[in-house]
């Protein structure tokens, strides 16, 4: 099969692929299926159903399952802050290290080394903080420097990181949550690693 040059895209993938890009450029919206269909000279959305698949698999667009007109063009989306896996906001999760794509917020934040996290849970409710919000985190490099009510993502070697607000009672600290549903976690202060502290949330409607 034969592919475009400097890809992993076929002739047609990466022929639909450049007229989306410029589709999306000049109306800021994505196409429908019908005009992709015209622009390609086709009479069946099969193709261009099967050609916009392969694109997404392949990492080159993405949109929400179920809702019209939300594709994305990824490489538009994923420059500035780097995504560094889930955090939770509920009990405890296994942390990820590896970065799975970035949040492009260079034009508002320029703190040093933040970084972003996906909420998964509830137990941050009332502070406005929802599952399936991105928190974007400014590194923490002294944790005794943290003032009491700051929230945080707490790393607990061995169980994993958590989206709590942080409290320091002498050799200990407390993580609560924004949630009555959820008991407040105790630990020794050298049981727990402070990642970051909260700047800001982002949310998609």
């Amino acid at each position: 099969m034969e592919t475009s040059s400097g890809d992993n895209l076929t002739h047609a993938q990466n022929e639909l692929y450049g007229w989306i890009k410029d589709y999306m450029k000049n109306f800021q919206h994505s196409p429908s299926i019908r005009q992709m269909m015209q622009a390609m000279g086709l009479k069946s959305p099969a193709p261009i159903q099967s050609r916009l698949k392969h694109l997404q698999e392949k990492g080159y667009i993405s949109w929400q399952e179920g809702k019209a007109r939300t594709m994305q063009i990824v490489d538009e989306i994923v420059e500035g802050v780097p995504i560094m896996g889930s955090v939770a906001a509920g009990g405890l999760i296994e942390t990820f290290a590896d970065v799975q794509e970035n949040l492009d917020l260079s034009g508002v934040l320029k703190k040093k080394d933040i970084f972003a996290l996906t909420v998964n849970g509830d137990s941050m409710i009332d502070a406005c903080i929802a599952d399936g919000d991105m928190v974007l985190m400014e590194p923490v490099n002294d944790s005794h420097s943290l003032k009491n009510g700051t929230i945080v993502s707490a790393m607990v070697p061995g169980s994993g990181t958590t989206l709590k607000y942080f409290f320091r009672k002498n050799s200990h600290i407390v993580l609560e949550a924004a949630n009555p549903n959820y008991d407040p976690i105790h630990l020794d202060f050298n049981e727990v690693s402070i990642q970051g502290k909260l700047l800001a949330v982002w949310r998609k409607l």
